[in-house]
């Protein structure tokens, strides 16, 4: 069990991925995820860390840096570069470099009065980190999405799930599905809630429900803190919790 846990950190990043655009946000500093893209020409840089404990131990990035970038209008690019660590509470604890996660957004239905926008957003995750050392999974991961979101006033809703990609003799594919809402309680603080099954990444691993709050503070049109916390309702999950500083800006800025 402990194994398959450490081996789920990076297969979880392949979900915790997303953008923050204006006033209205998705992903993180969530689980669940969003369908609406950076718009095109802007850039936004996250240094986070996303920590697990399982069964006593702790798992995670410490840190990690995404960037997502608007290349066309309803479509982004993204990476996550993380550096990944796994302390067992018995045996040696471990640090280096993790899997590296590419990814597209696309938007391909705008909201409406009467409908959500909805799009997809393919995740590929990139054996970069060493499996012997619990820092990746060893073997090339993807994951499937489709996301809704529907706003009104103060109060937006987003979720949907999808299907991951698993490869290698002691892994299995899964499916995920989480539902988010949250307000704009401020003009600078946003508070949300989200709740999401997963069904198990190994064989002989444990599906997990679980639930995370959290909040995106602006600081200005740039400068963002991101956090949120929670654990399993049914699962192996004990606690995690994600913090990132996020700076969002440009192409003006590389002219200046």
């Amino acid at each position: 069990m402990r194994t398959a846990r450490r081996l789920s950190v990076v297969a979880q990043l392949a979900i915790l991925s997303a953008t923050l655009v204006g006033n209205t946000y998705g992903g993180p500093p969530f689980i669940t995820d969003d369908p609406e893209p950076v718009e095109y020409q802007h850039w936004e840089f996250y240094l986070a860390s996303l920590d697990f404990k399982t069964d006593g131990d702790w798992s995670g990035t410490a840190p990690h840096v995404e960037v997502n970038y608007g290349v066309v209008s309803n479509v982004q690019l993204h990476l996550i570069a993380p550096l990944a660590y796994d302390a067992p509470s018995v045996g040696s604890a471990h640090y280096g470099y993790g899997d590296t996660e590419l990814g597209v957004k696309f938007r391909f239905l705008q909201e409406t009065d009467r409908i959500p926008q909805v799009g997809v957003f393919p995740l590929l995750e990139v054996p970069t980190g060493s499996s012997k050392d619990n820092l990746g999974n060893g073997h090339l991961q993807a994951f499937l999405p489709l996301w809704l979101q529907k706003s009104w006033g103060s109060w937006t809703a987003y979720g949907g799930g999808g299907y991951g990609i698993n490869s290698g003799a002691s892994n299995q594919n899964w499916g995920f599905v989480g539902a988010l809402l949250q307000r704009q309680v401020l003009t600078n603080v946003l508070l949300g809630a989200e709740v999401y099954y997963q069904t198990a990444r190994q064989l002989g691993g444990a599906n997990d429900t679980a639930f995370n709050v959290g909040t995106v503070i602006d600081f200005s049109e740039q400068h963002h803190l991101l956090f949120s916390a929670g654990r399993s309702i049914d699962g192996p999950t004990e606690f995690q919790f994600y913090l990132a500083y996020q700076f969002t800006f440009d192409n003006s800025l590389f002219q200046k």
